[in-house]
C-alpha cells in the first residue's frame, strides 16, 4: 500500500512538472537582440526571464517593468516605457514569438489596472524633485550628510534625460587625465567654456562648474562609475570628455551607479508621482503637493530641490521663448516639458536666459535621433550633398547647426569608417537600429546617400592627409585621431534638432533659487537643466553632465546642512 502511494505521489509529481514548460524568443532592442525565457503552467504565463541583451543600464530596468505587467496582465498589450521604446517593443516581440507555438491564448487590448493606495500626507526633512542625474546626485549628497530624504519621479523610472546622455562628462585637471597624460586647467576649461556660451555664462556659476568638475568625476567613479576613457568634443581646447570604456554611452552608465547607491542607502524612491504645487508659508519654502493615481496628498518637508530638467520636448514653451525654433524636432525624454519652471516662478523664483536654446547638429534627419558628438570626435568628418566638407566639425554646436542649414536639403552627412565604429560602441546602436546606410566603398556609400561620388573620394583623400600631417589647412580642426581607411564606410544623414535649453530657474553658486531681485527664496534649491545661467548663450557639449553632477551634489549637500543650522 505504501509503495501504490509512493507512486502515485511520483506520477502527481511528474504530471506537475511536466506542466510547467519553457519557451525561447527573441526580438530587436535597441542596441540588437532581446532574448527571453518564457515559462508557462496551465497555459499561462508564470515567468519572463531575461536570458541575452545588449540594452544599457537604465532600460533594464525597462525590461523588468515591461515583464511585469505582461505577467500581471496576461497580455501583450501594455504601454511602452517612456524614453525606452525600442527596449519595450523588442522585450515584448520577444515574449510574443516565445509563447507562439505554446498554446497560451493572452488577452487582447487588456491594461493592467492600476493598484490604488492610500495616500496619506508625510513629513521629511528633503524632498528632491526630479529623478535625473541632478535629482539622484542631491538625494545621495543630502543622505551623505544626514537628511531624510524622499524623491519623486514623475515618469515610471528614474533617469530623465539623463539617460539619454551619450558623449560623456568634461572635466578639468582630474585624475583620470593625470594618469593619461593629459594637461588641463580648470582655469583653461572656464575659458573655453565662456567663449562657447559667447561669453553670457554666469562667471561666478561657471567658476564653481569648472572648479568643482574634477571632484565629480572622483565622486562619480567612487560610486561605482566607468569613466576611464578620455577625448575631444566640440568647443574643447584639450580632451577633456570623460566617458566609460570602449565609448559607451555615459548617462546609462551614471544613472545605474547613482540609482544603485540610492537604493543601496535606503532613499525611498516614489515614480508614477507628480509634484504640482511648491507649498510655501510666509515666504518660505515647507513641502510639495504630489499627484499619484489621479489623487493628491503633501509631504511636508524643510526644503525642496528641484530637479526636473528644462524644456526642450514642450514644442509650445520653446516657440514662446524663441519663435525662430518654432517647428523644430526635438532630442529630449518626452517628460522635459518645462513644469517644473513655471512651479518655482509660481514660489517666487526668478529666471534668466530663456530664450538661449541650443539645437544639437547631429540628429537623424527628420527623426529624434540624436548622434553623439564623440563620434566627430573620434574622427567622422561632415560633408554635404555636393561631397565636401563645409564645417570644422568640432565646432560649436550653434555653430556646426548654423553651417548644416545652409546646405542644400539644410542637412549634411556624418561619414566615418569601421575604425571608428570599432573604437565607440555607441555607434552599435546606430546600426542595430537602421540609422546607417553601409557600404564596402566611398563610391558605393555615395550612391546610396546621393552624395557626389568623386569629391567624396577627395574630400577623404585629403582628411586622411591631414591626419598623417597632424594638422587640417582647412577648417583648423583639432583632434584627428585617425584615418577613413577600414571598410565598411558609413554615413548617417543629419539635421539641427532641438537639444539643451540653457536658459532656467535663476540660481546662486550654493544652488540656491533667487528670486527676480537676486534675493534667496528660503528652503528652495534647484540644479540641472532646470536651472539657468551656467551654459550661457550655447552650452559645450559634455557639459550638461557636469552640470547636473557638481550643482545636484551642491544642492543636496546645501539642503541638508541648512536645515541642520536650524
Amino acid at each position: 500500500m505504501f509503495k501504490k502511494i509512493l507512486l502515485m505521489l511520483s506520477l502527481v509529481s511528474s504530471m506537475a512538472m511536466a506542466s510547467k514548460e519553457e519557451f525561447i524568443g527573441s526580438g530587436k532592442g535597441y542596441n540588437g537582440d532581446i532574448k527571453v525565457k518564457v515559462s508557462v503552467e496551465d497555459k499561462k504565463i508564470s515567468d519572463i526571464e531575461v536570458i541575452k541583451h545588449e540594452e544599457s543600464g537604465f532600460t533594464r530596468r525597462a525590461m523588468k517593468k515591461i515583464s511585469d505587467e505582461i505577467l500581471s496582465s496576461q497580455s501583450l498589450d501594455v504601454d511602452n516605457i517612456a524614453g525606452a521604446t525600442y527596449t519595450s517593443e523588442g522585450l515584448k516581440e520577444a515574449v510574443g514569438k516565445a509563447i507562439a507555438s505554446s498554446g497560451v491564448i493572452l488577452n487582447k487590448g487588456v491594461k493592467k489596472v492600476a493598484k490604488t493606495e492610500e495616500l496619506k500626507d508625510m513629513e521629511t526633512d528633503i524632498v528632491v524633485v526630479g529623478g535625473g542625474g541632478a535629482g539622484l546626485s542631491a538625494a545621495i549628497a543630502a543622505k551623505e550628510n544626514g537628511a531624510r530624504v524622499i524623491l519623486l519621479e514623475k515618469m515610471p523610472m528614474v533617469g530623465g534625460n539623463t539617460n539619454y546622455a551619450t558623449g560623456g562628462i568634461n572635466a578639468a585637471d582630474t585624475s583620470v587625465q593625470k594618469k593619461l597624460g593629459i594637461e588641463d586647467s580648470a582655469e583653461l576649461y572656464y575659458n573655453d567654456t565662456m567663449k562657447g556660451g559667447k561669453n553670457l555664462n554666469n562667471p561666478t556659476l561657471l567658476k564653481k562648474l569648472t572648479e568643482e568638475s574634477k571632484h565629480a568625476i572622483d565622486w562619480l567613479i567612487s560610486k561605482g562609475t566607468d569613466l576611464t576613457e578620455v577625448s575631444f568634443s566640440g568647443g574643447q581646447s584639450v580632451k577633456r570628455i570623460h566617458r566609460p570604456t570602449g565609448g559607451k554611452a555615459v548617462g546609462p552608465v551614471i544613472v545605474d551607479a547613482l540609482n544603485t547607491t540610492l537604493e543601496n542607502m535606503g532613499v525611498e524612491t516614489r515614480t508614477n508621482n507628480k509634484v504640482v504645487k511648491i507649498l510655501t508659508e510666509n515666504n518660505k519654502v515647507t513641502g510639495v503637493l504630489v499627484e499619484n493615481n489621479g489623487k493628491e496628498y503633501k509631504i511636508n518637508a524643510k526644503a525642496v530641490v528641484m530637479a526636473t530638467g528644462g524644456f526642450g520636448a514642450n514644442a509650445e514653451m520653446v516657440a514662446e521663448n524663441n519663435p525662430n525654433l518654432k517647428g523644430f524636432g526635438t532630442t529630449n525624454n518626452p517628460a522635459i516639458t518645462g513644469e517644473g519652471i513655471k512651479l518655482v516662478q509660481e514660489a517666487g523664483g526668478g529666471v534668466v536666459d530663456m530664450k538661449e536654446i541650443q539645437t544639437h547638429p547631429t540628429v537623424v534627419h527628420k527623426t529624434p535621433n540624436m548622434i553623439t558628438e564623440s563620434v566627430r570626435g573620434e574622427g567622422a568628418i561632415l560633408v554635404n550633398r555636393d561631397g565636401k566638407r563645409f564645417i570644422n566639425e568640432l565646432e560649436t554646436r550653434d555653430v556646426v547647426s548654423k553651417a548644416e542649414l545652409a546646405q542644400k536639403g539644410k542637412s549634411a552627412f556624418l561619414i566615418f569608417d569601421q575604425q571608428t565604429r570599432d573604437n565607440l560602441s555607441a555607434i552599435n546602436g546606430y546600426v542595430n537600429k537602421g540609422l546607417t546606410k553601409e557600404a564596402n566603398s566611398l563610391s558605393e556609400l555615395s550612391k546610396m546617400i546621393g552624395v557626389n561620388s568623386k569629391e567624396l573620394e577627395k574630400t577623404v583623400a585629403r582628411y586622411n592627409k591631414f591626419v598623417k600631417d597632424g594638422k587640417d589647412t582647412d577648417f583648423n580642426k583639432k583632434g584627428l585621431p585617425r584615418e577613413i581607411l577600414k571598410a565598411p564606410f558609413y554615413a548617417i544623414e543629419v539635421s539641427p534638432a532641438i537639444h539643451h535649453t540653457m536658459g532656467g530657474i535663476r540660481i546662486n553658486e550654493n544652488a540656491e533659487v533667487l528670486d527676480k531681485n537676486g534675493n534667496r527664496v528660503p528652503g528652495l534649491y534647484a540644479a540641472g537643466e532646470i536651472t539657468g545661467g551656467v551654459h550661457g548663450g550655447n552650452r559645450i557639449g559634455g557639459n550638461a553632465v557636469t552640470d547636473i553632477i557638481v550643482f545636484g551634489k551642491i544642492a543636496g549637500e546645501n539642503a541638508a546642512k541648512d536645515i541642520k543650522n536650524k
